[in-house]
């Protein structure tokens, strides 16, 4: 039995034993909630405020947990949807509390796009600053500016409570077990939709977007639209949460757009746990109970924040998954261990062996007339059409040449070495061919076609695709996993809002992901994440990822780099599985397998083309000597 095989046993024995769905269990728990609460000094009160930051930690733990944005405006977004929904409901212009309800989530979620625009611009730091900025302005804006509808100093007060009729009797929805309740219902039905977005394919792009942003739009997947609609649908839980909390207090106040209110998301969602879902729910609970218990004892006074800032600190620097996370880690921890133990017992792992016929594999994908026919292996070079071509290439870095008039044709079906001294300007040109970077003159061309600039995941999709020098993997993922983020690219396009879809075990996607695994040799490697695999099988993953992108053209760059004798003889075999019904260009100092590798062979030197042709031709070239030694062959 694999270790795929036993953690699909313990998987399936622990479902048995939790057939119940998740929203089922965690509606019993809230429905005790209360209780619990009331028995420690809590109040009805207390568990609806928790169930609203719980709504508002859902959302941000998708942008934060998920997406890996971090924001400190989404109390923007959260003031938002409270004012537009009180004053609608204030004035008189709107009495159905649904359509009020619906009209400030949209004016959030409309507004979040604005805010998206500008923000997604820039990444990291730059990017929580603007959201800050923009946050601290609407604040301002409402003490001012829209005093007039806002109440500015004031706030909104006067909230109606939801009433209906029914007969004769007029009945009013008020803060206690009739309101819980119906909260409750809202805040299941916003959890099961979170946990549907992120378990569709939407969400697995999303999370490997988080991981590695660059590879994921190498395959081909449009990374701004992904963080876009990640950050509005985040808008749109801040903003039912601000309408909420505003119909459950009768009173939105200034304070829902201060940075308080952001800051208190964040520190919930991270203290119970990001890319948990219940975490957020967890910290508001933790939060808001000891908010209230603290201020009711005596002579504590102020002094309530101090203490629950320090309780907090120490709550992140103990448990740095926080306090959900951490107990999700222990049990994954556990079952792999005896997932492990027991494949250690049951059989022995099997060396590395590609497949008999590893271009079964690309049965019916390989561009008709490009298979490579045994005994045919060299007549590419003798005169193939060619695939890819790089046109007086020049590339400056200021007052840097990294490459003068570079001029290289890749034939239809060849597997082409590239070589060169370091700072030769390999890598460059490499990140030029596949729209990673811009050339300062000149022109690529594929199949005929100019593609000159037209950008990395563009080029992925037309069929150019690469592997990285340094390893570019998703390490928190398993390998099937990683496999999952080039197959949806090619299958669903570059953006697909699918939050509602599955990928069933039984899929075609899965399928192909466990053909290529096995190309790759690291079938017998599905039981645990991508950071436990050697550097030599993270190579093999990574060659595998370009190949899900069933790309025409496969640029390797240093395949071979850092890896031992054995595992270099393991990537050579994938790299002559690879090139079935493909073309083949490899960047590589290991010249002995590169000349048993490749048809053709060019070389750079100094950024600039001094020889190409077939691998003996290179061997004994003098200008390839001096290159490399400095002084010309014998």
């Amino acid at each position: 039995m694999t270790a795929q095989q036993l953690a699909a046993h313990a998987n399936g024995v622990r479902r048995r034993a939790f057939a119940l769905p998740v929203e089922v269990w965690l509606t019993l728990a809230l429905c005790v909630m209360p209780f619990v609460l009331l028995s420690a000094g809590g109040s009805v009160d207390t568990a609806i405020r928790i169930l609203l930051w719980g709504i508002f930690g859902l959302g941000f733990d998708i942008l934060f947990g998920y997406a890996g944005l971090l924001s400190f405006g989404q109390a923007a977004f959260f003031g938002t949807g409270g004012f537009v929904t009180a004053y609608l409901l204030v004035s008189g212009i709107v009495t159905s509390f649904p359509l009020a309800i619906g009209a400030g989530v949209l004016a959030s979620m409309a507004f979040s796009v604005l805010v998206g625009f500008v923000a997604l611009r820039r990444v990291g730091i730059y990017f929580s600053m603007i959201t800050f900025a923009i946050s601290e302005l609407c604040f301002f804006i409402q003490h001012s500016i829209l005093a007039p509808w806002t109440g500015g100093d004031n706030g909104l007060p006067g909230v109606p409570h939801p009433t209906w009729q029914v007969g004769d009797t007029l009945l009013e929805l008020k803060p206690d077990w009739g309101m819980y309740a119906v909260i409750l219902a809202i805040f299941i039905a916003t959890f099961w939709f979170a946990r549907r977005l992120v378990t569709s394919p939407f969400g697995r792009v999303l999370n490997a977007i988080r991981i590695n942003a660059d590879r994921s739009l190498a395959v081909g997947h449009n990374i701004q639209r992904y963080k876009m609609a990640a950050f509005v649908v985040a808008a749109g839980y801040a903003g039912l949460a601000g309408t909420l909390i505003g119909i459950f207090q009768s009173y939105v106040g200034p304070d829902a757009f201060a940075f308080d209110t952001s800051g208190q998301v964040v520190m919930q969602t991270v203290v119970g746990g990001m890319r948990t879902l219940i975490g957020p729910l967890v910290g508001a609970a933790l939060w808001i109970y000891l908010r209230d218990i603290l201020q009711q004892i005596p002579g504590i006074g102020g002094m309530w924040k101090l203490i629950l800032g320090a309780l907090f600190i120490l709550a992140i620097t103990t448990m740095r998954r926080g306090i959900v996370g951490e107990i999700q880690h222990f049990f994954y921890k556990r079952r792999l261990a005896a997932a492990s133990l027991a494949l250690a017992a049951s059989e022995k792992l099997t060396a590395f062996a590609p497949p008999a016929a590893p271009a079964e594999f690309f049965a019916g994908r390989a561009v008709p007339g490009r298979s490579r026919a045994a005994g045919d292996e060299r007549s590419a070079a003798e005169g193939g059409v060619p695939v890819i071509e790089a046109r007086h290439i020049r590339k400056e870095f200021g007052g840097l040449v990294a490459l003068d008039d570079v001029c290289l044709s890749v034939r239809e079906g060849e597997i082409m070495g590239l070589i060169g001294p370091n700072g030769a300007g390999k890598s460059t040109l490499f990140r030029i061919l596949t729209g990673e970077m811009a050339a300062t003159s000149g022109e690529m061309h594929f199949r005929g076609r100019n593609i000159t600039g037209i950008g990395v995941r563009e080029a992925c999709r037309m069929g150019i695709s690469k592997s990285y020098q340094i390893v570019q993997v998703y390490p928190e993922l398993s390998l099937r996993e990683n496999l999952l983020v080039p197959l949806l690219a090619r299958s669903r396009g570059a953006f697909r809002f699918d939050v509602l879809s599955r990928i069933k075990p039984d899929s075609e996607l899965m399928k192909e992901a466990d053909r290529l695994l096995a190309m790759m040799g690291l079938n017998d490697r599905l039981g645990g994440p991508v950071s436990d695999l050697s550097y030599g099988e993270k190579r093999r993953l990574e060659i595998g990822i370009a190949l899900a992108t069933h790309p025409e053209v496969l640029l390797l760059d240093e395949p071979l780099a850092g890896l031992s004798p054995d595992e270099r003889v393991q990537v050579v075999r994938v790299i002559k599985s690879a090139s079935a019904g493909r073309t083949v260009l490899v960047v590589e100092h290991d010249m002995d397998s590169l000349f048993g590798l490749a048809d053709r062979v060019a070389v750079l030197h100094m950024g600039r083309n001094i020889a190409v042709g077939p691998p003996a031709q290179i061997r004994d070239d003098p200008a390839v000597h001096t290159a490399y030694l400095g002084v010309p062959s014998e």
